[in-house]
C-alpha cells in the first residue's frame, strides 16, 4: 500500500512527462542490483543453507555462515556500486539508448544517486532472509514502508521544485529511506544470530555451498532481469512522451498481486522447504505437498487479479490519477496493464517453482530456462512493439502494451518448462483444471457484476468510483468461490477474524 501511495504521489508531481520518464527508468538500473544480489542470488544460495542449519539446531554454525556471507556481500556491493557510479553514462546508454539530450543527462544524473541506495537494500535483502529463516515474516515485509515514505516525504516537501531538480532529489530520499529500511531490521537480527561475525571465513563447507550455488542463481537471476531490460531498451525507442513512465506505472501496479501473493508466498516456502529436505526423511514429498498448497494459494489471488487488469484496468490505473496524471494517461496505462495480464499467473507460479528448485540446492535448471525466455521476450518483444501496431494500424504508443503481451507469452513457456521438469523429479504438481474453472468464473462473474456498478455510477472522483467498483468485484468473487467451498477462502476468512479480535 505504501508503494501505490508512493507511486501516487510522484504522479501528482510528474505525469506522463520526460522527467517521469528519465526517473522510472534510471530507478531500475541500481535497482537490477538489488534484484541480482540480493532477491535472486541470496534467496537461491544462502537461505536454503542458512536455513536448514537452524532447522536442525546448529544456530552456532548457521551465524557463520551468516557473518561470512554479509561480509562478501558487502564487499562485493561495494565494488559494484563504485563501477556503477562511475559508469553511470554507459549504463544508461546501454538500457536506455533512446534517450537524448536532456532526458539522457538528466537519467544520468539520477543513477548516480541512486546506486548507493541501492546497495543498502541488497544488504535488506541479507537482513530479510535471515528473518525468514526464523519466521519472522513481519518486519521483513514492512520494512520497505520507510524506504517509500521517505520519498513520499521528499515529494511533499519538495514538490514545488522544478522537475528535472525535483528528479534528482527525489532519488536522495529514496537513498535515505534505503538506509533506514536496513537499520531498522538490524537490531532484530543481532537478536537472532547472537554469534553473529562480520569477517571473511571461507573454510566451513557450508559456506562453501553457498559461495558454489551463489555464481549459477547470479547468473540465472540475471537473465531473469535481463528480459525485464529488453522491455526498457525497446519502449525508449517509442517516441511518445511518457511511454517509460505509463510502462512504469503498469509495471507497478502489475507487481503488486506478484509481490503480495508470489514473492510472499515464495519467500515463505523457500525456508520452509529447506528446513524439510534438511530434517524430513520424506523430505521431497513434504516439497511436493507444500508446492501444490502454494500454488493453490497464489492461483486464488492472481487469478482474480490478472482477469481485473483486463476488465477494470481503466478504473485500477485511475487510482494513479493525480495532478499532472489525466484521465487520458489512465487510459494508456490500462492498456499495458492489460498486457502484462496476459503472464501474470504464470510469473507468479514461476517463483514458487523456482523457489522449490532453490530448496533441492539446484539453481542451474531455472537457469536453462531463464534463457529461452529470455530469447522470447526479445523476439517477441520487437515484433509486438514495433511491427503489431503497424499490421493493426494502430498508433505507435500500444507498442508497449505489445511488450508486455510478449512478456507474458514467454512466462507461461518458462513456468511450464520448470513444471514438467520437477515434475519428473518429484511427482506431479501443478493446479487442478477444476480449481482454475471454478476461479475463473468466480473472477468472470465478479468483473460483469463490477461493469454494471460502473455504468450506473455518476461522474465522481476516479478513487471514490474505484470503491464501490472494485469492492462490487471482491465480494461477488469471494461470495462465489465461497459457494464452490474453495479451500483458501476459509484461510482469508479466519486472518479476517483474527484481525478484528
Amino acid at each position: 500500500m505504501s508503494g501505490f501511495v508512493r507511486v501516487w504521489v510522484f504522479n501528482r508531481y510528474f505525469g506522463l512527462s520526460d522527467e517521469a520518464d528519465a526517473f522510472t527508468q534510471s530507478f531500475k538500473i541500481p535497482n537490477l542490483l538489488q534484484n541480482l544480489f540480493g532477491e535472486g542470488a541470496l534467496s537461491a544460495s544462502f537461505i536454503p543453507v542458512y536455513s536448514s542449519l537452524v532447522a536442525r539446531g546448529d544456530r552456532r554454525e548457521g551465524d557463520r555462515v551468516a557473518g561470512a556471507v554479509l561480509s562478501i556481500l558487502a564487499l562485493l556491493v561495494a565494488v559494484v556500486v563504485l563501477i556503477g557510479v562511475v559508469a553511470s553514462p554507459v549504463l544508461i546508454d546501454l538500457i536506455t539508448p533512446g534517450f537524448h539530450g536532456a532526458k539522457r543527462e538528466l537519467a544520468i544524473q539520477i543513477v548516480r544517486v541512486l546506486f548507493p541506495g541501492a546497495g543498502l537494500l541488497v544488504l535488506s535483502a541479507w537482513c530479510l532472509g535471515i528473518l525468514n529463516s526464523h519466521f519472522k515474516f513481519l518486519l521483513s515485509y514492512t520494512a520497505p514502508v520507510l524506504w517509500n515514505a521517505a520519498m513520499i516525504v521528499t515529494l511533499l516537501v519538495y514538490g514545488h521544485t522544478e522537475l528535472p531538480r525535483l528528479a534528482v532529489i527525489v532519488a536522495w530520499g529514496s537513498v535515505v529511506g534505503s538506509a533506514m529500511q536496513f537499520l531498522v531490521q538490524l537490531p532484530v537480527v543481532w537478536r537472532l544470530a547472537p554469534d553473529l561475525k562480520f569477517a571473511l571465513d571461507l573454510a566451513s563447507d557450508h559456506i562453501r555451498t553457498v559461495l558454489r550455488n551463489f555464481a549459477p542463481a547470479f547468473v540465472s537471476r540475471g537473465v531473469v532481469q535481463l528480459s525485464a531490460y529488453v522491455d526498457t531498451v525497446l519502449v525508449s525507442y517509442i517516441t511518445t512522451e511518457g511511454a517509460s513512465a505509463a510502462l512504469s506505472n503498469a509495471q507497478i501496479l502489475y507487481t503488486l498481486p506478484v509481490s503480495l501473493f508470489g514473492m510472499s508466498i515464495s519467500a515463505a516456502e523457500l525456508p520452509a522447504m529447506s528446513g524439510a529436505l534438511g530434517t524430513d526423511p520424506q523430505g521431497a514429498e513434504a516439497v511436493r505437498r507444500r508446492l501444490d498448497s502454494g500454488l493453490r494459494q497464489i492461483a486464488f489471488f492472481v487469478l482474480p487479479s490478472a482477469i481485473a487488469f483486463l476488465a477494470l484496468g481503466d478504473v485500477i490505473a485511475g487510482l494513479l490519477r493525480s495532478g499532472r496524471f489525466t484521465q487520458n494517461d489512465a487510459i494508456y496505462v490500462w492498456g499495458i496493464l492489460a498486457g502484462s495480464a496476459v503472464g501474470l499467473l504464470a510469473s507468479t507460479l514461476g517463483r514458487l517453482y523456482s523457489s522449490t528448485y532453490y530448496a533441492f540446492r539446484d539453481t542451474r535448471t531455472p537457469l536453462r530456462y531463464a534463457l529461452v525466455r529470455v530469447a522470447l521476450t526479445t523476439i517477441l518483444g520487437y515484433v509486438f512493439a514495433f511491427y503489431l501496431p503497424r499490421w493493426l494500424n494502430i498508433a505507435e504508443m500500444w507498442g508497449a502494451a505489445g511488450l508486455t503481451a510478449s512478456a507474458g507469452i514467454a512466462g507461461w513457456v518458462e513456468m511450464v518448462l520448470l513444471r514438467r521438469t520437477l515434475n519428473a523429479r518429484i511427482g506431479k504438481t501443478g493446479l487442478p483444471p477444476s480449481y482454475v474453472l471454478k476461479l475463473a468464473i468466480a473472477a468472470l462473474a465478479g468483473a460483469a457484476v463490477a461493469w454494471g456498478v460502473k455504468l450506473n455510477l455518476p461522474a465522481i472522483h476516479p478513487i471514490a468510483a474505484a470503491v464501490p467498483i472494485l469492492g462490487a468485484y471482491g465480494l461477488v468473487y469471494f461470495g462465489i468461490t465461497a459457494a464452490f467451498r474453495i479451500p483458501e477462502i476459509s484461510r482469508v476468512v479466519s486472518r479476517f477474524q483474527r484481525r478484528r479480535s
